[in-house]
């Protein structure tokens, strides 16, 4: 398959094809009428690529992340010890949004209530006057 072919049947952006190239990892690739051609193993590369992009990798920590994957599995507990880095970080961020949601819900719930508030004394001067 070509680079064109790839990027649209499965949807990985051409920036992560390139990406592919430059971080040397496309042995298997092979250049065939100026174009490169993909196998299984590079489809699979690829879509490792595009999951470590989706979890939040930076580009330097996919390459380190590939490179070790490459290597096999003598490199399972480096590449554990990365997983986990970032899997604390999301818990992290996680944390933090649910805090941030709580404060909101916190702003919300008095506002709601001053307006229950607001209506009721509202509504209780409109009964007086009628």
């Amino acid at each position: 398959m070509t680079k064109e072919e790839v990027s649209e049947r499965y949807c990985i952006p051409i920036s992560i094809l390139n990406e592919y190239h430059e971080m040397g990892l496309c042995d298997a690739v092979r250049m065939a009428m100026d174009d490169w051609h993909y196998d299984d193993e590079d489809l699979e590369r690829l879509s490792m690529i595009m999951a470590l992009h989706d979890m939040g990798f930076q580009k330097e920590e996919v390459e380190s992340y590939m490179k070790l994957l490459i290597e096999g599995d003598s490199t399972e507990k480096a590449r554990m010890k990365i997983l986990d880095e970032h899997r604390k970080k999301a818990l992290d961020e996680i944390h933090l949004r649910e805090r941030q949601l709580d404060r909101m819900d916190y702003l919300r719930h008095e506002i709601r209530e001053n307006l229950k508030k607001n209506r009721s004394k509202g509504g209780n001067k409109c009964n007086t006057q009628n």
